[in-house]
């Protein structure tokens, strides 16, 4: 039996603009700016499909608040990867979980996979131009207002690496956001750097030599440290150049490896300490920060690599993908030892995690929002928040509704960490659209709902601004 949060994995078929959604409820009057999200939401070309979740065309969303009303605008963006796979009926260059290389004759001919542009997991800054970004380090900028695709961001330096995050940091003592690449060869590196928020050049902090790299979806910040923490989902590089597997499946994993704490200072590139813990698995990571002679490390932990396969679309199509459900766990290291303990903040699922990011990242902080499930095996089937230091919860649902990505938006001059409002993109499967959802960001209580007249495939990230125009406001970013 197919479920009915099955339709958020077809391919969208419209493109939109539209001055004012229908609204029910109240927007709070300071809320004034624009929230843009991205996401896979063309799964086929042709007929011949894409396997993975992370793999389909990207899509940017855009919605505005003005005067109590939310306009809507939705466009395909148009990278290379798009543009050549229309041109060409088919797929033309492999993405995470799909390959474009299908014979030996083909992996003969083009012994490198071709990188894909596809920028489907995050909205930046950089540079003053806002990008579209995925894991291969070319961002896509676009216009703001219409959607429109503009060119790849240029950077303004040599720095070398084949694939990155989507998540930096953001640094505004330093004026400056965090960021790393991992270039492969022998050895493999990863390239840390540092670009300042109104600048294209990057400037190398550390390059660690690194033999088997780790996929590392994220990584972690403190006010003096850069954290990478390498889980054993370690990359067989001569596979990656010969074995015409997608990307990720030429990463494996290695229970013997452990999981490493690589922690760096951001002043001098020096690796103070490698902490080890027991293997685990994370995408997301949610805050680090400081504590004496630890180093806290907040995220969204999986006993191991297999959540990768239950987001292949096949699994979540059908009901199947059982291990997605991640807890928020806590690692302590103690840069002494070298020892991680990790302990469970709460026995809540949750996934795709934001705080107050301004007030709150690399300190003490109290509040965690995410997606989670109410029923195994039903996606994402409602909202979470978690108090870090208690373990309560509150929740926010409605029948056959499966919610994205909350992200949170302070209220001016707020004096709590949680005085604010979340903004969800909501599938409706029922009725077969999506809505914008608006919380109370303290209570989880609904203030307001805007409805698209048509279905936004499950996306995965995105930014809210307070405004963009003459200059971009990077009061609300989170990482």
């Amino acid at each position: 039996m197919t479920p009915p949060y099955a339709i958020g994995f077809e391919t969208a078929t419209e493109e939109a603009t539209i001055d004012a959604l229908p609204l029910t409820g109240t927007l709070p009057e300071w809320l004034t700016g624009t929230l843009i999200r991205t996401g896979p939401a063309q799964f086929d070309i042709d007929g011949e499909p894409y396997r993975h979740w992370f793999d389909g065309l990207a899509m940017l969303s855009r919605f505005s608040f003005q005067a109590g009303r939310v306009s809507y605008v939705n466009r395909f963006l148009a990278s290379d990867s798009y543009q050549e796979a229309h041109e060409k009926g088919k797929i033309s260059r492999g993405e995470f979980g799909t390959t474009a290389r299908t014979s030996f004759w083909k992996r003969l001919r083009d012994p490198l996979p071709r990188p894909t542009d596809n920028a489907n997991v995050n909205i930046l800054p950089l540079g003053d131009r806002l990008v579209s970004t995925t894991e291969v380090p070319q961002p896509i900028v676009f216009n703001p207002d219409t959607l429109e695709t503009l060119d790849k961001f240029p950077f303004d330096d040599r720095i070398l690496g084949q694939t990155t995050t989507v998540h930096p940091h953001f640094d505004f003592d330093r004026q400056c956001l965090f960021n790393y690449l991992i270039a492969f060869g022998s050895p493999s590196k990863y390239n840390i750097y540092r670009m300042g928020f109104h600048n294209s050049r990057r400037e190398l902090v550390a390059s660690i030599p690194v033999k088997e790299p780790a996929y590392m979806h994220t990584f972690a910040m403190s006010d003096r440290y850069i954290i990478l923490t390498e889980f054993p989902l370690r990359l067989n590089l001569l596979g990656l150049l010969t074995s015409g597997k997608p990307f990720i499946e030429n990463y494996r994993w290695k229970t013997d490896r452990g999981t490493h704490f690589t922690v760096v200072d951001k002043s001098t590139g020096e690796v103070v300490k490698t902490c080890e813990s027991e293997p685990f698995f994370a995408f997301h990571h949610v805050n680090a920060f400081e504590q004496d002679d630890e180093l806290l490390i907040d995220l969204i932990a999986y006993p191991d690599g297999r959540i990768i396969d239950d987001l292949y679309l096949e699994p979540l199509r059908t009901g199947r993908s059982g291990n997605a459900a991640g807890k928020l766990k806590r690692y302590r290291l103690n840069l002494n030892s070298g020892d991680a303990i990790g302990e469970t903040l709460s026995d809540e699922t949750i996934e795709l995690p934001r705080i107050h990011y301004r007030q709150a990242n690399a300190k003490p902080y109290q509040f965690v929002y995410g997606v989670g499930n109410q029923i195994l095996n039903n996606f994402n089937d409602q909202l979470v928040k978690i108090n870090v230091n208690t373990g309560e919860t509150a929740f926010w649902s409605d029948e056959n509704c499966y919610p994205g990505e909350p992200v949170f938006v302070s209220a001016p001059n707020a004096s709590a960490e949680d005085e604010g409002i979340l903004l969800s993109v909501v599938l409706d499967a029922d009725r077969k659209q999506s809505f914008l959802l608006m919380l109370d960001a303290q209570s989880m209580s609904e203030l307001a709902r805007a409805e698209v007249p048509h279905v936004i495939p499950f996306q995965f990230h995105g930014q809210y601004f307070p405004s963009i125009h003459p200059a971009i406001d990077l009061s609300q970013i989170h990482r």
